[in-house]
């Protein structure tokens, strides 16, 4: 039993992230089987991308697919290297710094058109 040391934590991250990432993948079928109904629905559905609520569930989305694929390393680390186990708790914090740099990385240019901020060639759809 881990009793919340990081090995749970990272577990159960790792499970709640993967469930997200299935989400999007079931979104994004959706999204994009709206091309089977012309163009115009096409173009109406994707422009629901650039609203505010939605840009904030892709910034979610984002924080998911980082973390799901740092700790996915880590764990393949951990699978493939022997030694790895002792250093479970170190990569753990490593995967979290990471996940969190470039999540802000990324949400700067995902929440800047909700402020006004152009952020140069960005699609407008994202």
């Amino acid at each position: 039993m881990y009793k919340g040391q990081s090995g749970m934590w990272s577990w159960l991250l790792h499970r709640i992230t993967g469930l997200g990432v299935l989400l999007f993948l079931l979104v994004h079928i959706v999204d994009i089987s709206l091309l089977n109904f012309g163009p115009n629905v096409y173009n109406e559905g994707i422009s629901l991308f650039g609203t505010g609520i939605v840009r904030v569930i892709t910034l979610a989305l984002v924080a998911a697919l980082f973390f799901h694929s740092f700790n996915g390393v880590r764990i393949i680390l951990i699978d493939f290297w022997p030694k790895a186990v002792r250093f479970q708790g170190r990569m753990f914090a490593i995967v979290l710094v990471l996940s969190i740099l470039t999540f802000i990385g990324m949400g700067i240019f995902i929440l800047a058109p909700i402020f006004g901020v152009n952020m140069g060639n960005v699609p407008a759809g994202m």
